[in-house]
């Protein structure tokens, strides 16, 4: 198993047009391997003392913080999957617009060492 993980900052107004483009990537992502993606809003969330999901994203009034992770079965079909997502002319920059600023969007892959998830 591997997992692509992001972190987001989104403004309440734009919830329906981001489930829209995630909705996308995610069919995208599975029909190239991917098993399943997650995509959860801020619920819950604290400030910290030091630091927290906000200050992550550097989010501003009326924004909230999405927390997405996207499930592959290992790394070299994510790395494959990935290629092909990143040529895809839809996902180019400009080609959708973009529901949340993208510039203070962080992402990162990540290899599990613990998991109860059934990722087959």
């Amino acid at each position: 198993m591997y997992i692509d993980g992001f972190v987001l900052p989104l403004r309440d107004d734009k919830i329906g047009d981001y489930t829209k483009m995630a909705e996308s990537f995610a069919t995208k992502a599975k029909a190239l391997g991917a098993v399943g993606s997650v995509e959860a809003l801020g619920d819950g969330l604290e400030h910290g003392h030091t630091t927290d999901f906000f200050r992550a994203v550097k989010a501003e009034d009326g924004e909230n913080v999405v927390f997405s992770f996207l499930v592959w079965p290992d790394k070299s079909t994510r790395d494959a999957g990935w290629e092909k997502l990143m040529a895809d002319p839809e996902m180019q920059p400009g080609a959708q617009p973009m529901p949340f600023d993208g510039k203070r969007m962080f992402w990162g892959g990540f290899k599990p060492f613990v998991s109860t998830l059934d990722a087959r």
